[in-house]
């Protein structure tokens, strides 16, 4: 079983990050794990990149933005929780500022191709979301980060961001725009001036200008963002990090969940457990869903009581069927992985939208109900 109260004790463990398919409850489980850290002493951050929003309103806050903000009434002990959600293009801007020359930086955050590649571009976020993890861990401001990562498949697409990027960057096509903006004049060949026609007819001449001098500008700084990314990926690779895949008990999200743990295990990051959130119970296990179906089948079109009755009986047996077959699927991932340490958090009857329900969410985590 994952011991999530050893998890946040060890203060060794300095970055959780929760990864997990879409509507699985992945934020109330990043949100509750922050929280309990919290109120067991320690100091905080969690990051969400989902724009959803959901963790603010968990948090009973009216908005998150780029900047950490302390989350009010939600640590004791010495503990502290800032909560901030990644703002993608702010979170680039601030690297151009922070890493070029205060001219170089006014000539790319100016640039349109800058502007469309900061706020739209593939695999941007991602790159940036791993940018804004190395600059919280630098500062040493807290003892433990925890992530909560976009949705669906694309949750692990930041272990790709650097990698895309430097492919990207250090691609024939860059190059060959690049050239004639630095290399030497012997480069501008008749081969080279029919490429630029061409692209000058599919993108238009100044959009290509544009990207030309975005490039030309930018180029400086494209190996300090490789480091980063690469000092950030080994630091998401060390003990102090830990990853929580985060699931349903519903066959597509328990398959993301087997690759979620397949593609961690093959990239070396450090797998803490899975949470299978949402889990029915059934609350009266010695009646059968047989049993409950046919008395119910007999109460049923009696008095008004035992109609109540029949019909009780009758969601009874139905939750027994889906209980059932939660407990089928969570047995499949288990002997598919059986290392992989797993705690069940039973479905609440509403959503999450305080701090009092992320604590119980806290409390079903650790295995206290």
């Amino acid at each position: 079983m994952l011991d999530v109260d050893a998890l946040l004790d060890d203060r060794t463990t300095e970055i959780i990050v929760c990864c997990g398919s879409g509507g699985v409850g992945k934020t109330t489980t990043a949100a509750a794990l922050a929280l309990r850290a919290a109120e067991k002493g320690r100091t905080v951050c969690v990051l969400t990149i989902d724009p959803a929003r959901r963790l603010a309103q968990s948090m009973g806050l009216t908005e998150l933005d780029n900047t950490p903000r302390p989350v009010k009434g939600a640590a004791v002990d010495g503990g502290s929780l800032d909560a901030m959600m990644l703002d993608m293009k702010r979170t680039f801007d601030e690297v151009v500022e922070q890493h070029a020359t205060p001219e170089k930086a006014a000539q790319i955050l100016t640039n349109p191709f800058y502007v469309a590649l900061s706020s739209s571009f593939a695999g941007t976020q991602e790159y940036m979301a791993m940018e804004k993890l190395g600059q919280l861990h630098a500062t040493g401001r807290w003892d433990l980060i925890v992530v909560d990562t976009p949705p669906s498949r694309s949750a692990l697409d930041f272990l790709d961001a650097p990698d895309r990027l430097s492919s990207m960057l250090d691609g024939r096509f860059i190059k060959l725009l690049l050239a004639p903006a630095k290399g030497p004049a012997r480069l501008i060949s008749a081969g080279f001036g029919i490429v630029t026609s061409a692209l000058n007819k599919i993108l238009g001449a100044q959009v290509l200008t544009d990207m030309q001098t975005f490039i030309a500008a930018f180029d400086t700084l494209f190996g300090g963002f490789r480091q980063r990314a690469e000092g950030t990926y080994a630091l998401l690779q060390a003990r102090g990090t830990a990853f929580v895949v985060v699931a349903a008990p519903e066959p597509a999200a328990m398959r993301e969940a087997s690759y979620f743990v397949e593609r961690l295990a093959g990239e070396g990051m450090p797998l803490a457990g899975l949470v299978v959130n949402r889990v029915h119970e059934t609350g009266a296990d010695g009646i059968t869903a047989a049993d409950a179906e046919s008395a119910a089948d007999r109460l049923d079109g009696g008095t008004a009581t035992a109609q109540a009755t029949s019909e009780l009986l009758a969601i009874h047996a139905d939750r027994m069927r889906v209980s059932a077959r939660e407990e089928k699927l969570k047995k499949r991932f288990s002997a598919a992985h059986p290392g992989v340490a797993t705690v069940s958090v039973a479905a609440l009857a509403g959503d999450v939208h305080d701090l009092d329900g992320l604590r119980l969410v806290g409390d079903l985590l650790a295995g206290r109900s």
